[in-house]
């Protein structure tokens, strides 16, 4: 198995796979031959797992929350197709009924469940701690604070946190922290962002003060000026870089574009949408420029649609893509 492709995002092409193979197992009518014909093009290769996963976890995700648009959508639509028909299905029956190996699919931690400070995706928050400091959470985002005789430590289990430290009243003042899987960072009076980047590491972003990052399974510590960033593993810290980079828009609900590549930015716009949303390569190089509200991901796309040359397709309430425009006929 090739390890290297197993890490890489799944093609459109495979997810494509994958989403009607998905419809097909949830059919009524589905047989031992589909389920043997599924089970072969799962055994191709990394690829086609990646692909696969990447179907189970944004299922079993819309599942919790989408019942009843399912339920409508089943009701308003009886002439819908087959496969849409079973796809939405999959919804109300997922929870009790999942497929083989559903329960290994990704899940959230428990610790993100039980967080103290959480949001929801497409959501900021705000939060004062008792010593004056500030959170402010980022789209599904999930913090704890624990504050002892000797410690302020704040820990991030997922997401992006912009904290900005607050003033001690306890003599000798207890160290700020903020603690991530790849290692900590120490505020030293600071206003700073730190963005899990779901692959193990963290982006570090400085913009006043300074910050000590240190990584879990390194020695080596950096200190970090106002104005740098830097991406934090588990072994290592890369190189720092201009923070100018860092993009911090979402403090407004935002997401500004300024020539931005048009896959980068339905990335990016992902995180703020439920359900699987992705840019088909042959329209990824177009340039977008524009301030787009993150709180209407739906809109974003309209105005998207109407203003560049892609179409955006939604064959199933949890599965959008924006691709090409059909050639017309």
């Amino acid at each position: 198995m090739n390890s290297h492709a197993a890490d890489e995002p799944p093609a459109l092409e495979d997810l494509r796979q994958a989403a009607d193979w998905f419809a097909v197992l949830q059919d009524d009518r589905v047989t031992d031959a589909d389920r043997r014909q599924w089970q072969r093009w799962l055994d191709t290769g990394p690829r086609q797992q990646a692909a696969w996963r990447r179907v189970e976890t944004v299922a079993s995700e819309m599942s919790a929350v989408s019942g009843p648009l399912v339920r409508q959508a089943l009701e308003a639509r009886p002439a819908v197709s087959r496969r849409r028909r079973a796809v939405l299905r999959a919804f109300l029956l997922a929870p009790a009924a999942g497929l083989a190996g559903w329960a290994v699919t990704r899940q959230a931690p428990w610790q993100e469940w039980t967080a103290a400070y959480r949001t929801d995706t497409g959501q900021q928050r705000a939060w004062t701690l008792a010593d004056g400091s500030q959170l402010l959470l980022n789209t599904a985002t999930a913090v704890d604070v624990d504050y002892s005789a000797t410690l302020r430590r704040i820990v991030l289990h997922r997401g992006e946190l912009l904290v900005t430290s607050g003033h001690d009243t306890l003599t000798p003042p207890r160290p700020l922290v903020v603690d991530v899987a790849a290692g900590r960072l120490t505020a030293l009076g600071t206003r700073f962002a730190v963005r899990d980047q779901d692959d193990g590491a963290f982006r570090v972003a400085v913009f006043d003060g300074a910050v000590q990052v240190r990584p879990a399974g390194a020695a080596q510590t950096r200190v970090l000026h106002a104005g740098q960033q830097v991406r934090l593993r588990r072994d290592g810290i890369d190189a720092p870089s201009d923070a100018a980079g860092y993009a911090v828009d979402w403090q407004q609900g935002m997401l500004v574009a300024d020539g931005m590549r048009l896959g980068d930015f339905i990335a990016e716009l992902a995180r703020y949408r439920r359900g699987h949303l992705a840019c088909a390569p042959e329209v990824a190089d177009l340039r977008i420029v524009g301030a787009y509200p993150l709180a209407d991901t739906g809109r974003v796309l309209a105005a998207l649609q109407s203003t560049l040359p892609v179409q955006v397709r939604q064959p199933w309430p949890w599965w959008t893509v924006v691709e090409a425009p059909a050639p017309l006929r």
